[in-house]
């Protein structure tokens, strides 16, 4: 019974944050990391950024992917399952809901600066998102110039992000393996 009482406890804060996030998943990080590390301290801020990290390198939406993580991380199974039906019930409600009355609507100057305006509230939480994940993150040389690259292959170079993520992995595992062989030839001699 405990854990059907924490599986809606995770339906209705990611049920909320689903209902009152505009611009998709990056918008959103800020409220899941409020809601799940500060409020209920399901997980903490280091488990946020792996779980951003693996939402980020797997197939689909990043808002979904992390709920998921996070409710199986939370109560397993029935966990994840209300998590993310949490987060996709109230776009999926409300698109339902608007979809024909917003083709009536949409040449209204009203309702055009109105999304201007939501459009720019999205990228305020989405920059929000990127500076507490880059307070979190351990920083290096290495770590700079992997952000660095990546930018730039992604935002002038026109790479595609799953490439640039599997290569990020890749430089991060042997990145990771040299200080070991370093280990690893000290302990020899």
């Amino acid at each position: 019974m405990k854990k059907f009482s924490l599986a809606l406890q995770l339906f209705a804060a990611f049920f909320k944050i689903g209902l009152f996030t505009f611009g998709g998943g990056y918008a959103m990080i800020p409220l899941i990391q409020r809601e799940v590390v500060e409020k209920k301290k399901w997980v903490t801020d280091d488990d946020i950024l792996e779980i951003i990290a693996i939402a980020e390198s797997t197939p689909g939406p990043i808002a979904i992917n992390s709920a998921t993580f996070i409710g199986f991380k939370v109560c397993g199974f029935w966990g994840s399952f209300f998590a993310t039906l949490g987060v996709v019930l109230p776009s999926f409600l409300i698109i339902l809901a608007i979809s024909n009355v917003l083709k009536e609507f949409s040449d209204l100057k009203p309702i055009k600066y109105a999304f201007n305006g939501i459009r720019a509230g999205v990228l305020a939480l989405i920059v929000k998102s990127l500076y507490t994940m880059y307070k979190k993150v351990k920083k290096n040389v290495f770590a700079y110039i992997v952000m660095g690259l990546s930018f730039v292959l992604t935002a002038f170079l026109d790479i595609n992000v799953l490439i640039v993520i599997i290569g990020c992995g890749v430089a991060g595992i042997i990145y990771s393996l040299i200080p070991l062989r370093r280990l690893e030839g000290k302990i020899e001699k």
